[in-house]
């Protein structure tokens, strides 16, 4: 499995941006998707979930800002970044969970205030 994510970049405060992430192979349709976060000087953080049949999960910190969904037809889930703030700065990675983990390169957000 391989997982390609984009997407990311710099926004001002109150911007939005919208991740991408690409995977490779079978597992996709029957794995539980999720998006992390590892912002400098910090451990790497679940923010967003989605399972194969579609249920959502976030972190508090983006609960009711960010958006996880997945297009089964094009492998790929996507990450709805709404009303960012530089607390949102970090390199967001996305994950396959499927009897083990898979990861992606990363994606660099910069939220400037």
């Amino acid at each position: 499995v391989q997982l390609q994510a984009s997407g990311g970049g710099l926004v001002q405060a109150g911007g939005s941006l919208r991740l991408s992430c690409a995977a490779s192979g079978n597992m996709f349709r029957i794995a539980i998707m999720g998006w992390y976060r590892q912002a400098p000087g910090k451990e790497r953080e679940l923010i967003a979930m989605i399972s194969s049949s579609g249920t959502t999960g976030y972190a508090d910190s983006v609960k009711g800002r960010f958006t996880i969904s997945r297009e089964i037809g094009k492998n790929t889930v996507y990450l709805q970044m709404n009303s960012l703030n530089p607390e949102d700065t970090a390199v967001y990675y996305c994950n396959l969970n499927y009897q083990r983990n898979y990861w992606g390169q990363g994606t660099l957000v910069t939220v400037s205030s």
